[in-house]
């Protein structure tokens, strides 16, 4: 046994002893002899120092993406192909490593590459070149088409590697989001919004490759070559809910085609934490192809006067300061004021310094301060100011609410706003929410206060960012951050309980904005729009603060948008009701409401809702990894649109994801085929359908324009391959 292992160590030794003399000789050989010894080729420019070249591996940026996973931002790689025509280009086994049979070669890349063979040939029978690339057809390739080229394995074919950050979603978010873009260096760097906020974490570490070659740039086998790898830069997860963002812009949509607006922009935010679930403006821009026409973010860097939606904070004031009684009589007609010797305003019988009035002027009589909220009265609102408390005692409370100052969420450049509190009727436009200038950042954090328990949070929307190779290893965690407590929670049950009545009454402001699938409470707001000091602009904001549902306050709803004066304008409330509708059924705020939607139709239009149809919400259930017949079987119960992809007989891959809610009639996609499917006809589909079909297939999309789609470059019925380019419109 003994002699057995002495013999089996002795043979090892003797192995490695011929395969190091082997590789010290191929050394030796390649520096006296400048050849390489196994294939016998001249290795003269590998031992020149000037031969020895490092080349740099790009890192893949950081993908960003939705509370669900969904992809918002990521790099795309892509190929440029290029084609070797120096006949002395040979592999080390002396086989071809040029384009040998030019035709062949061109009869297939012109059939992958929908190429015209002919202008495709006359590439690869260029005179006197070294090599040659096929022009626009032969860049920016998808990594699809550059395995399928690979595949045939086609002499003297290479590709040069690119990174492009692409954005499925399109405008998704967009001014929040901002965009990214290759430096002269071809290096991704943020340039605008969370990609130029959080550039470190997004950027990876590239890596490089050193080694040595020849003078056309070739390596041959058993040459030095050390590679580093790259390090890809961190994932980020935002608070953002895809669909609740989509229903936010798809509202947007319905606000331009109804008042032609001027801009428009809105939010939803989870009450007790503070989490964006969307965030958003009209115009914005398609990252994309980046046509930004402005690049301010309207929610933080856009002060405005927000009119009687800042009344809650008056009626709050008085109420913290157990100075209000909400059953005692006001009157409500004009209100004159003039000052008294602190320049603060006193209500008078007649002229003054000024007097204010009611929306289209109107005199409600004597009305309890209650009611005078229910009916957003600027002179009840002056008289709660004025009489109930002081204007100071007002203002240390706006102050105490976060207004005029920065709320510095997660980088987000930010206005404070402005105050005008020095005259009489800087005071008392205060109290119904003109004459200064806050945002709407401000006025989520300010009503979180209002519509939770007294307690003010910090709107975030950056919720963790982790290491791409360890999920589990988390960089940054977001953690709810309350910033103040203005009022008690006593206080904030008794405003919410008029804010209640502000969206249910019969004469309520906000009457018209009732859902059917549960009940709401806010508070709506009119301002006429300032320039240069006078409000002659022809302009108003429009705008409602809501918090659903009103039992138990979960998340508020903001919309906001500027426009040419329309009285109707909170009459005509499809687009806000589509919102908070939509943000109901996916949040599963749904049967909890018995209230009869009453929107007070108008000869020019009839209610779009006056018998609301029944839309149910239910949980996605799993399907993958199930038979085809079982999922089939479960999304019969739903009552949703099903759309199967491929002839698979199981389950791969579904959309929406198991932890998603669905609503009736919502499009359900069900992989079975990774390779291929029948195309749908798309005509009115959402980019939400499409970017559903995108993320479910893995297939190359290119979408262009917003709205609904219009036309698609693949016709409906025809089979999709892996590695087919489909292209849709939208108008």
């Amino acid at each position: 046994m003994k002699n057995r292992k002495n013999k089996a160590v002795i043979q090892i030794y003797i192995v490695t002893l011929v395969a190091m003399s082997a590789i010290a000789t191929n050394v030796f050989f390649a520096s006296v002899e400048k050849k390489h010894l196994r294939s016998n080729t001249d290795v003269s420019h590998y031992i020149d120092s000037n031969y020895v070249v490092d080349r740099e591996i790009k890192a893949t940026r950081g993908r960003i993406l939705d509370r669900q996973g969904n992809v918002i931002a990521e790099d795309n790689h892509t190929y440029n192909i290029y084609c070797i025509l120096d006949e002395n280009r040979l592999n080390a086994d002396k086989s071809p490593a040029f384009v040998k049979d030019k035709e062949h070669t061109a009869q297939e890349l012109s059939r992958i590459l929908n190429m015209d063979y002919d202008k495709c040939l006359s590439f690869l029978t260029k005179k006197e070149v070294y090599q040659t690339e096929l022009g626009l057809p032969g860049r920016n390739l998808s990594k699809t088409k550059m395995e399928e080229i690979k595949a045939l394995n086609l002499p003297g074919i290479g590709f040069t590697e690119s990174i492009e950050r692409v954005y499925p979603l399109g405008t998704f978010a967009s001014n929040l989001i901002g965009f990214a873009q290759s430096n002269e260096n071809g290096t991704t760097i943020g340039k605008m919004g969370a990609e130029l906020y959080l550039d470190s974490y997004l950027t990876g570490k590239n890596g490089h490759i050193m080694a040595q070659v020849d003078k056309k740039g070739f390596i041959l086998p058993g040459m030095h070559e050390e590679v580093t790898s790259p390090v890809n830069g961190y994932d980020v997860t935002l608070t953002l809910d895809q669909e609740i963002q989509e229903a936010l812009e798809e509202s947007f949509l319905i606000t331009d085609e109804r008042f032609q607006a001027k801009r428009t922009w809105g939010a939803v935010m989870e009450i007790k934490t503070g989490k964006l679930l969307a965030w958003g403006q009209f115009p914005s821009f398609d990252p994309n192809v980046r046509d930004i026409k402005d690049y301010n973010n309207y929610g933080a860097q856009i002060p405005y006067e927000p009119g009687s939606t800042l009344k809650a904070f008056t009626w709050a004031s008085a109420i913290n300061e157990g100075k209000y009684d909400g059953s005692a009589k006001v009157y409500s007609g004009p209100y004159s004021f003039s000052s008294d010797k602190n320049n603060n305003p006193v209500r008078v019988e007649h002229g003054g310094w000024g007097t204010i009035y009611n929306a289209r002027r109107k005199n409600y009589g004597w009305i309890d301060y209650d009611k005078g909220l229910v009916l957003s009265s600027n002179t009840v609102s002056a008289e709660v100011q004025n009489r109930l408390i002081t204007p100071e005692i007002h203002l240390n409370y706006m102050k105490k609410f976060g207004f005029f100052k920065p709320v510095n969420t997660d980088g987000l450049p930010e206005e404070a706003g402005l105050l005008n509190f020095t005259w009489p009727a800087d005071k008392i436009a205060l109290s119904y929410g003109q004459g200064s200038t806050v945002t709407m950042l401000q006025m989520l954090q300010a009503y979180s206060a209002i519509f939770g328990d007294g307690h003010m949070v910090r709107p975030y929307y950056v919720d963790n960012i982790k290491d791409p190779y360890d999920s589990n290893k988390v960089v940054y965690q977001a953690k709810p951050k309350i910033t103040g407590t203005p009022i008690t929670e006593k206080s904030a049950k008794e405003i919410q309980r008029v804010l209640y009545r502000v969206m249910n009454e019969p004469d309520g402001t906000g009457r018209h904005y009732r859902i059917p699938e549960c009940e709401i409470m806010g508070k709506t707001g009119t301002t006429q729009v300032a320039i240069n000091g006078n409000y002659q602009s022809g302009y108003t904001i429009t705008s409602i603060m809501s918090a659903l549902p009103a039992k138990d306050p979960q998340v508020i709803v903001y919309y906001c948008f500027e426009a040419p004066y329309n009285p109707d304008a909170h009459f005509y409330s499809q687009a806000i009701r589509n919102l908070l509708r939509k943000t109901a059924m996916r949040l599963a705020f749904t049967g909890n409401t018995d209230i009869k939607v009453n929107n007070e139709a108008k000869p020019e239009e009839k209610p779009v809702e006056k018998k609301p149809s029944k839309i149910v919400t239910e949980q996605m259930p799993e399907l993958s990894n199930h038979s085809l017949d079982y999922a089939k079987k479960k999304l019969k119960d739903l009552n949703v649109e099903t759309i199967i992809l491929g002839n698979g007989t199981n389950v791969i891959d579904q959309y929406p994801n198991s932890d998603s809610y669905v609503n009736t009639g919502q499009r359900v996609f069900v992989l079975t085929d990774t390779n291929s499917f029948v195309m749908p006809d798309l005509k009115g589909w959402t980019r939400k359908d499409v970017t559903g079909l995108w993320q479910v297939t893995q297939f190359g999309f290119k979408l262009s324009g917003d709205g609904v789609v219009v036309d698609q470059n693949i016709s409906p019925g025809s089979t999709v391959n892996r590695g087919a380019q489909i292209e849709v419109e939208f108008e």
